[in-house]
C-alpha cells in the first residue's frame, strides 16, 4: 500500500483560511476586484457553499461562511472587530489591481504609495471586513532610507 502525500497535489503549504458573511458574495467579490481564480467551490448540508478555494499565482486562499460546520467564528464586519490578520499579496502592477478593486467596491485605507523597503504598495479592506495589502517590487531595498 502506498503513502499519501502530506499534501494534495499542487497545494501550498500554508494558506489563509477567512471566514466570510457569504460564501457566494465573497467569491464573486474576490474574482472582480483582486482577480483571484476559482479552483473549487463545496456545497453544505444545506446546500449553499460551505467551502472555496481561490488560487492566485502559486498561491492559494480559502474561505467559508459564518456558521459553516459548527463554526462559531464570525468575519470581521460581522463582529465589530478589526481584523487582526492582513494578508500581503504580491501583483504585477498594483496600480491596475487598486483600480479594478475600488470600481468593485474595495474601501481604501491608502491608495498605491511607494515604500522605503522597495514595494509600490496599496492597503485595501474587502466587504468582509479583511484586510488586504497588494505589493509590486519596484525597487531594491536601500536600508539607509528608513521609514520617515
Amino acid at each position: 500500500m502506498s503513502k499519501r502525500p502530506p499534501r494534495p497535489p499542487g497545494t501550498p503549504w500554508i494558506s489563509p483560511y477567512l471566514t466570510v458573511k457569504d460564501a457566494d458574495a465573497a467569491l464573486d467579490f474576490y474574482q472582480r476586484a483582486f482577480g483571484f481564480e476559482k479552483k473549487s467551490v463545496m456545497p453544505g448540508p444545506d446546500g449553499r457553499t460551505s467551502h472555496v478555494e481561490l488560487g492566485w499565482h502559486d498561491g492559494m486562499i480559502m474561505f467559508g461562511p459564518e456558521g459553516a460546520y459548527g463554526s462559531t467564528t464570525k468575519a470581521p464586519a460581522s463582529s465589530g472587530a478589526a481584523s487582526p490578520v492582513t494578508l500581503y499579496v504580491y501583483c504585477d502592477d498594483v496600480d491596475a489591481l487598486f483600480a479594478r478593486a475600488t470600481a468593485a467596491g474595495a474601501k481604501v485605507i491608502f491608495p498605491p504609495q511607494d515604500m522605503f523597503w522597495g514595494d509600490r504598495l496599496c492597503k485595501l479592506t474587502d466587504p468582509d471586513g479583511h484586510i488586504w495589502n497588494f505589493a509590486t517590487n519596484v525597487a531594491d531595498f536601500d536600508p539607509t532610507k528608513g521609514p520617515a
